[in-house]
């Protein structure tokens, strides 16, 4: 009796330092969100910067092969991206400024478009004002008098000039540290893989970091070549539809594309929106935004698909929580980074060992069928993990990772 009971107590001192690894492991999670959140303003510059690095890197080696020296690669290809926002934003400019300039009719016209909605809504408005009229009623003997102080709203036009000098610090030290990492070649790779110790370990890091370079680089410039090609259709399509900034729109989808999910539905819910304020009805606005719609519908059903590897796909639900669990924290900035960020975590799951499972979680291929010795294999599995039998569930188990392994032999 003692000797059957001797494993049972074992186990239950070796639960002990499991949770007590696990505890670590979910204060230590914790700590890295907030650090990454606090340090937002440092890490996404450099983030942005490393991303980048990764796939300009086989252009900086095709250069170097052709007789060019690195710094001068460098220079050009930061002075690309440099050129490339200068004009996206001097596209947007101009129609973003006439929109500015016209808030007060948009405003007007929204009143005059939502004034049924208010005249629906006036029992919740009073309401709202006797709820107004009792908090400012006297205060009672005693008590301090109430003390209302009303703060000047600050302007959308406020906001982005007090934001302007912080983002253009980050876009400069993004294309310096860029400029920095290019002009030094291979010496990054070559510093990560020294950092090893066996030769195995050396290779597989080796390997780790082209895979990094080459699923990048087709990943984003693929979807690039596809968000342009999109903006130019939204483009088009809008200016079809006489809408007012069809350039704005058409940078708009660039831009929104490379957010999955949400990019679309912001795309859309603006289009929506706009379309409301210069087209009479409410048929035009929607068949404005059913036309956006459609477009990134075919997009990313269709063609991002067909275009992208599908080594490169990902599991959707991982890619969704990804881009909130990012805009949570970095904002804007943190959903653009959220896919290549699991596509660097899915190559490195597939070199580092103890990894696989993670990496087959993120992976978005459809799990393998199961045969008909699996199945029998699993219904016996889930008829033992109930009984109270330990030697039945124990031969099942052995059963299924035996079919398991006729399979793969």
């Amino acid at each position: 009796m003692d000797q059957t009971q001797a494993p049972a107590r074992g186990d239950k001192e070796s639960s002990v330092p499991r949770l007590a690894n696990w505890a670590v492991i979910g204060i230590f999670l914790i700590l890295a969100f907030a650090a990454i959140a606090e340090g937002r303003d440092f890490l996404m510059p450099a983030t942005m910067a490393v991303l980048l690095f990764f796939v300009f890197t086989p252009l900086r080696r095709l250069a170097e092969r052709r007789g060019l020296p690195n710094a001068l690669t460098a220079a050009a290809i930061t002075l690309s991206i440099l050129l490339s926002v200068g004009v996206i934003a001097y596209a947007a400019s101009g129609p973003l400024s006439q929109a500015m300039s016209r808030m007060p009719v948009i405003s007007y016209q929204l009143n005059q478009k939502f004034d049924s909605l208010g005249e629906s809504l006036s029992g919740l408005r009073e309401a709202a004002r006797r709820i107004d009229d009792a908090q400012a009623a006297e205060p009672e003997p005693g008590q301090p008098p109430i003390i209302r102080v009303e703060q000047e709203g600050e302007t959308t036009l406020g906001t982005v000039m007090k934001m302007a000098p912080l983002l253009l610090g980050q876009v400069l030290f993004t294309l310096i540290l860029l400029f920095f990492m290019i002009a030094s070649g291979d010496m990054l790779h070559l510093k990560i893989v020294q950092s090893f110790d066996r030769m195995r370990e050396k290779r597989g890091a080796y390997l780790a970091l082209r895979k990094i370079e080459d699923s990048l680089g087709n990943y984003l410039g693929a979807i690039t070549i596809i968000n342009a090609c999109l903006g130019l259709a939204v483009g088009l399509t809008m200016w079809a539809w006489g809408m007012p900034g069809a350039i704005l729109f058409g940078v708009g989808a660039f831009l929104l594309n490379y957010i999955p999910y949400l990019g679309a539905i912001v795309g859309v819910a603006i289009s929506a929106f706009v379309a409301m304020l210069v087209m009479p009805g409410l048929f035009w606005p929607a068949m404005v935004a059913g036309s956006y719609l459609t477009l990134t519908s075919l997009e990313g059903q269709i063609i991002t698909p067909y275009f992208v590897s599908r080594r490169l796909q990902m599991n959707t639900v991982v890619v969704f929580l990804a881009v909130a669990l990012w805009a949570w924290l970095w904002s804007v900035i943190g959903m653009i980074i959220a896919v290549p960020v699991l596509v660097v975590m899915r190559v490195l799951a597939e070199h580092v060992p103890g990894w696989e499972k993670f990496g087959n979680f993120l992976a978005g291929d459809a799990p393998p069928v199961l045969d008909e010795d699996e199945a029998e294999a699993e219904s016996l599995v889930d008829a033992g993990a109930g009984a109270e039998d330990e030697p039945a569930a124990r031969v099942a188990t052995e059963a299924l990772v035996a079919a398991e392994t006729s399979k793969a032999h």
